[in-house]
């Protein structure tokens, strides 16, 4: 792995608080333009319905959930195969709580704003879903965030999707950063996301630390993993 034997993680353009407005809306329309491409919504899909019980609703929640586009897809895909779930969002952002709810003009789903390492979110949720925001955090607060999601009221599963670190995916990044969108955010961030990126094994490591029993990590495409958490 070379250079990338260890994470190197610095700060990343759309974390600086002062960001123009206007430059962080084009990251999130590019990120969400990624997600599509990567099919992030679907990874989640097979393990989402494998918790849908006959016609009880499922409480669905996206923390860290940036410009909103997983979970709505989410919900899209419940309507259309005549499932009850109930998607909502959460972001420390402001910025990009506000993005999701005009992006979500006319759908039955939530956002709200929430930083996800200060407390359990609010609500009940039976599953929660985190996508592409582990490597942004160090790794005591990657630990202290599963616990926490882990605790919220009624949850049943966690799981959370991020990039594997890697010269494949590293390139890939450089590649459909340049291709799929023109933000020079997503430019700058996405290299530098994939060298933050924990590995499986460093991110299983870090299940343990947070008390998560019974964790399973599988490897998505395109160089991604994919954590599963149960509650026993």
């Amino acid at each position: 792995m070379g250079l990338l034997a260890q994470r190197d993680r610095r700060p990343e353009v759309m974390d600086q608080p002062d960001l123009a407005i206007g430059s962080h809306e084009h990251a999130l329309a590019g990120l969400s333009r990624i997600n599509f491409f990567s099919a992030t919504a679907g990874s989640y899909l097979r393990a989402l319905r494998a918790l849908t019980v006959g016609s009880a609703p499922l409480r669905i929640l996206d923390v860290a959930c940036g410009g909103g586009d997983v979970v709505r897809r989410l919900g899209r895909y419940g309507a259309k195969h005549g499932l009850s779930w109930q998607v909502a969002g959460c972001d420390l952002s402001r910025v990009a709580v506000e993005h999701a709810r005009r992006q979500a003009t006319g759908e039955p789903v939530e956002y709200f704003v929430h930083d996800a390492l200060a407390e359990t979110p609010p609500g009940e949720y039976d599953a929660i879903i985190c996508s592409l925001f582990l490597h942004h955090l160090d790794e005591p607060q990657a630990v202290r965030l599963l616990g926490l999601l882990a605790k919220t009221t009624g949850v049943r599963a966690l799981f959370i999707s991020d990039l594997n670190r890697g010269v494949i995916g590293l390139a890939l990044a450089h590649a459909a950063c340049w291709l799929l969108t023109t933000s020079s955010v997503v430019h700058i961030d996405g290299p530098l996301s994939v060298r933050a990126a924990f590995t499986p094994a460093e991110a299983l490591a870090i299940a343990e630390k947070a008390g998560l029993q019974g964790v399973t990590i599988r490897r998505c495409w395109p160089c991604r993993w994919m954590m599963s958490w149960r509650r026993p």
